[in-house]
């Protein structure tokens, strides 16, 4: 009788162990996306741009040309483009650039945007003060916005020898619809920049 319990004891712990792993693993896939999007904002892993509060980096006599790419996802109503295809600059230099943003809809809509830099070896060194992405952004049918970005390349990108061949980064922004269109109008409460038109 006592094998018998054992073996019962042991069958509800093994149960319980396997329970909890799963409830685990199952925390740990929902904690996963957030915690790589910390890593990749910390390191630039991924061509994920740095963000800063202030540039603190040194003006250097280095040459250095930044390119502006725009994507609308398919399911999203909207016209967006930067407003000069390049910027030239010098590293350690703050630049401002804008891109303009049309909700080509009958609808309001709610967009959010994400953004890569290209090569990815320059991510770690790309720095934005100021940027529209991740924010929530509402616009009306028809209404155009002008957002700004604005950024430095660190001057850290001289310390390293592989950088050397690094002149010209692409800032490339996605636009994909929301899952919280406001339907009762208005630009959203997130939207804190940009200027309407």
């Amino acid at each position: 009788m006592s094998q018998a319990l054992n073996e019962t004891t042991n069958y509800k712990k093994t149960a319980g162990l396997l329970a909890l792993t799963a409830f685990g693993m199952l925390g740990l896939g929902f904690a996963s996306k957030p915690l790589y999007d910390t890593f990749c904002k910390i390191t630039g892993y991924g061509g994920t741009p740095q963000q800063a509060e202030v540039n603190t980096s040194e003006l250097l006599d280095r040459d250095m040309r930044v390119s502006f790419d725009s994507n609308v996802s398919a399911d999203l109503p909207w016209s967006f483009k930067p407003d000069v295809p390049h910027v030239d600059v010098k590293v350690g230099q703050s630049t401002l650039a804008y891109y303009k943003v049309t909700n080509t809809s009958d609808r309001p809509v709610t967009g959010i945007a994400t953004f890569n830099v290209t090569p990815i070896k320059a991510a770690p060194y790309f720095t934005k003060t100021e940027c529209f992405c991740f924010t929530e952004q509402t616009l009306q049918p028809g209404q155009t916005v002008d957002f700004p970005v604005i950024f430095f390349v660190d001057s850290l990108i001289d310390e390293e020898k592989r950088n050397d061949d690094v002149k010209d980064i692409t800032l490339s922004y996605t636009f994909f619809e929301s899952d919280q269109t406001d339907l009762a109008g208005g630009i959203s409460a997130n939207t804190s920049i940009g200027s309407l038109n």
